[in-house]
């Protein structure tokens, strides 16, 4: 019998023991936001604090610029191309125009599922966005990527209806106003924490803070105006402000419940920043959310857990990537995957005991197929549509073999010098490698 079908009981045993799991996912976060990568906008100190008490990454890449395919990396540790994953989840006829299916398939491989079967309890709090909402009505529900319970917003199979009185995604109407989003899915969390306490848990985070509209609190309640433009950079500091205060809530709830020892919190975000106000929210780096630069796919992340994970550390060296988590986490959770599991990723605990190392397999990235749902970002920000990063070099190019483009990307995270010309044996080694990885992926015929 396989792994997966196994009873859960049966791989129970020292279950208490085991460490919780909380992987937070902030939506649309750019490197530079927070202050613990060099962010000034507005204190983050329970962030920051977060990264006092762990491990700071700065080689860590989301699965995709976008917030559809970048989560499906996380939770099936595999290519989100694989399962038909290109850009953001739209309605039925945006997904056909951009060459992509409607939802993520229940047989895909899951996290949670896994974390399940030994024995643990899971729990989604936040964004999906894999499934569901617009016109997609037939979004397989939480239950069948293995959650046990769930509270998610519009852009799922099952909007929680605190958070979604209208048929959007936020709305004056919604007794959870738009700003209190983050503090209602910390609550969930905790809440479910403390009713699971003799049994481990695996939780996704995944608030939809910081994503445009920043909607903030005015002093007591909302007049029913936006108090500023929700776009603007004012908007998003208060925000920002609002958010780092859940997190510290969420330390100190976890510290309250007697867990905090023995949970491991992942904090990351899916995608770069939008607007990404003259690239100071993409903290120095090249593109924003929709590019392949660096600036839509290099992103803060953070690991804590206390006595295992080094704390106030910075790993400069290590590459990881969002496929690597699930092969990882379960590493160190002691959780058994399924012996016909082939994910993409690589188990990288190792790295987040504190021991650094080269990642030794190629990453890859596609963003975009064709000019109909695919035409942003405009100007500078505007990437080749795949990417590879390999070692020290990653090289862009469209899947036609135009646009390439080679970056020293250790000496040059900003990619600023194209040494296509000048090193001609690296170009051509991993744009054949890139290519044949395109070629490799399922392609929808949706015309």
């Amino acid at each position: 019998m396989p792994l997966s079908l196994l009873p859960a009981i049966a791989q129970r045993k020292a279950a208490p023991s085991r460490p919780n799991i909380i992987v937070i996912l902030t939506d649309d976060m750019g490197y530079g936001d927070i202050g613990a990568y060099g962010g000034r906008f507005v204190p983050t100190p329970q962030i920051d604090r977060l990264a006092a008490g762990g491990l700071k990454f700065t080689q860590y890449y989301s699965g995709a610029p976008i917030c559809s395919p970048s989560r499906a990396s996380i939770l099936t540790g595999m290519q989100p191309g694989k399962w038909n994953f290109t850009t953001f989840l739209d309605t039925q006829k945006h997904n056909k125009d951009a060459e992509q299916i409607d939802y993520l398939t229940p047989e895909a491989p899951s996290m949670a599922r896994f974390f399940k079967n030994a024995g643990y309890a899971t729990g989604h709090f936040g964004k999906w966005h894999m499934g569901g909402g617009r016109d997609v009505t037939n979004a397989p529900g939480f239950a069948q990527y293995g959650f046990d319970e769930h509270a998610s917003t519009y852009e799922s199979p099952e909007p929680d209806p605190a958070i979604t009185a209208t048929n959007w995604i936020w709305s004056e109407k919604d007794s959870i106003k738009r700003w209190d989003r983050t503090k209602y899915f910390v609550d969930k969390t905790l809440d479910f924490m403390k009713r699971h306490k003799g049994q481990p848990c695996f939780i996704n985070l995944w608030p939809d803070d910081v994503h445009t509209p920043w909607v903030p609190k005015v002093e007591t309640e909302y007049t029913g105006k936006f108090p500023m433009n929700p776009q603007e950079e004012a908007a998003f500091k208060r925000v920002l402000l609002e958010y780092d205060i859940q997190i510290g809530r969420l330390l100190d709830g976890l510290k309250a419940l007697g867990l905090a020892e023995n949970t491991i919190i992942i904090f990351t975000s899916d995608n770069g920043a939008l607007p990404t106000f003259g690239g100071t929210r993409s903290g120095g780096l090249r593109g924003s959310k929709l590019s392949l630069y660096e600036g839509g796919i290099r992103m803060p992340f953070i690991a804590s857990w206390p006595g295992h994970i080094p704390a106030n550390k910075t790993d400069d060296r290590s590459e990881l990537h969002a496929t690597d988590l699930l092969q990882t986490l379960a590493r160190l959770a002691e959780v058994k995957i399924p012996e016909n599991y082939h994910g993409d990723g690589i188990d990288r605990s190792g790295i987040l005991l504190g021991k650094p190392s080269l990642r030794k397999k190629e990453m890859f990235w596609e963003y975009g197929r064709n000019d109909v749902a695919y035409n942003y970002p405009k100007g500078n920000d505007r990437s080749p549509r795949l990417a590879v990063r390999s070692g020290e070099w990653k090289l862009l190019m469209d899947a036609d073999g135009s646009k390439t483009e080679l970056y020293n990307i250790v000496k040059d995270p900003a990619e600023t010098t194209n040494l296509e010309a000048a090193e001609v044996k690296i170009t051509k080694e991993l744009s054949g490698k890139l290519v044949a990885w395109w070629q490799s992926l399922p392609k929808l015929n949706t015309h």
